[in-house]
């Protein structure tokens, strides 16, 4: 039986419980030095294989029950970007290998990956080709690796998001879906989110949601409307910066501490100040489950200590959690009998 090894598929999974997905894999090996911002193309898939497969184990470590291949960025129309058509199929293909590989050692689900183009316009069909084309040829190198399903994320036009759902649907695979609010609040064909998805889940998605550019805050009013609107599974995946009603998206958000970054635009580099720590993502994923969210996860921004929060606070214990904060043997602030009374005294002095 296919897949066997990784035991029940990410519909029965759903069924019994919360999946944790950990996405973000582009800025966080941006942060280690093997991303370019910018174009964000995954040529570390390539250049760095080792790299690439040491993340999806620390994500694993901390809790994630998806291996998602590094395919993000990695379709036709990005490489012509950077004037790299020729390495599309060695990146797709070895991504997936890299994911399957830990996903077979672990025991979580694999999943393949596709997402927005950027070229995509409603009124030029021949846009609408282009990105047949992008999809088509991704879904199906994730179908020849055996994928337990395909993510389609971070689309924003609902035209595009059914190009991508049509196109995994011939996979045979489930197909989760997300798409990305930006600041305007409905898509830019002009649909709301719970309309949107709604679409989509009568096209054939087993899963739909948001993923990227919103914070908690400010995804998890439009989850309900989602949640509401839909019968199937529902996604949500944040970043993990503090967005606001003001400033909804992570593109949006300014910094008022700092007066040096180029443009007074955080994004995508300089959003140190502004990320939301383990325990705000803990109370993401606790309001998220309390509404009837089960498939959770970050986006762009999350590091492995927001997935094990996340799983703690579904109450997990990850490989990870063995190394969680133990404050009672500080040297200072524990409470441990072995820590001498005159350091924890000289607590409030530092």
């Amino acid at each position: 039986m296919a897949n066997a090894g990784r035991g029940a598929g990410l519909l029965e999974r759903l069924e019994a419980g919360p999946v944790i997905c950990a996405e973000g894999y582009l800025f966080e090996l941006e942060r280690r030095g093997y991303v370019q911002a910018g174009p964000y193309v995954p040529e570390v898939v390539l250049d760095h294989p080792e790299v690439v497969r040491q993340l999806h184990r620390d994500f694993v470590h901390a809790g994630s029950d998806v291996v998602e291949a590094f395919t993000y960025y990695g379709h036709r129309e990005k490489l012509k970007v950077i004037g790299k058509e020729a390495i599309l199929e060695p990146l797709n293909r070895q991504a997936l290998a890299i994911a399957k590989e830990v996903a077979d050692e672990s025991g979580c689900l694999f999943a393949g990956n596709i997402s927005n183009t950027n070229i995509y316009e409603p009124e030029d069909a021949e846009s609408h080709r282009l990105v047949r084309r992008a999809f088509e040829e991704q879904v199906g190198w994730a179908a020849d690796a055996d994928v337990d399903f395909i993510i389609g994320e971070t689309f924003g036009w609902l035209g595009e998001t059914l190009i991508a759902l049509e196109e995994t649907l011939k996979s045979g695979k489930p197909a989760v879906i997300t798409m990305v609010l930006h600041s305007r609040g409905v898509t830019p064909d002009g649909v709301s989110i719970e309309q949107a998805c709604r679409q989509l889940e009568a096209a054939g998605a087993a899963v739909v949601g948001l993923n990227c550019s919103r914070g908690p805050a400010t995804m998890l009013p439009e989850l309900a409307k989602v949640r509401r609107a839909v019968s199937c599974h529902v996604a949500a995946l944040p970043v993990p910066y503090r967005t606001t009603p003001e400033q909804p998206t992570f593109q949006s958000l300014r910094d008022p501490g700092c007066s040096c970054i180029p443009g007074d635009r955080p994004f995508p580099v300089a959003l140190d100040a502004l990320t939301c720590n383990r325990y705000e993502m803990a109370d993401f994923a606790r309001q998220a489950v309390a509404m009837d969210v089960r498939y959770v996860g970050v986006c762009c921004g999350a590091g492995p200590h927001h997935i094990r929060a996340i799983a703690e606070a579904l109450g997990r214990t990850p490989p990870a959690s063995r190394y969680s904060p133990d404050m009672s043997r500080h040297s200072f602030y524990g409470t441990d009998p072995a820590i001498k009374p005159r350091y924890q005294e000289m607590a409030a002095e530092l």
